[in-house]
């Protein structure tokens, strides 16, 4: 799909590098306010499943819902805990980010970038030639000018 699309020249890696600052670059992938309210939401699940479970109505629930619900709870935590010490780095050989798997792509890798700035997460998609798009977030404003630098030096062609 991408693959008529010209990369970018070393010269122009080059600048954007430049333009970036020092590398490695490295932040939070997810702003402070979105980590703790992902917390926040994961609390008050859980008390309501326990304050529910106390009650008369909790008692008529079946063993498997309960199960599925604590399995559910668990997961949200996993994802509540990776988004807290989830990591984006910018190098001379790519982008990474840490989350329940890692996520990372090669700067030759990449065909075309989209900036995406949403209120709870400033987002770089990386599209390849092959294969499925890599999406990255941002949580500090450093990352978030130097995703939309890279946008503009990978847009299409």
């Amino acid at each position: 799909m991408f693959s008529s699309l010209q990369a970018p020249s070393a010269e122009e890696k080059d600048e954007l590098f430049r333009a970036i600052g020092p590398l490695p670059l490295e932040g939070p992938a997810w702003p402070k306010w979105v980590k703790w309210a992902a917390w926040l939401v994961l609390a008050l699940v859980a008390f309501r499943l326990v304050q529910t479970a106390a009650s008369p109505a909790g008692e008529l629930v079946s063993t498997t819902v309960k199960a599925s619900l604590i399995v559910c709870v668990i997961g949200l935590a996993v994802i509540a805990r990776s988004m807290h010490v989830s990591v984006t780095r910018i190098t001379e050989n790519g982008i990474r980010q840490s989350w329940i798997g890692r996520r990372e792509i090669a700067w030759d890798d990449i065909s075309f970038a989209k900036f995406i700035p949403l209120v709870a997460s400033k987002k770089l998609i990386c599209f390849t030639a092959r294969g499925r798009p890599v999406t990255f977030q941002a949580g500090s404003r450093e990352l978030e000018i130097a995703f939309a630098r890279i946008a503009l030096v990978y847009r299409r062609r």
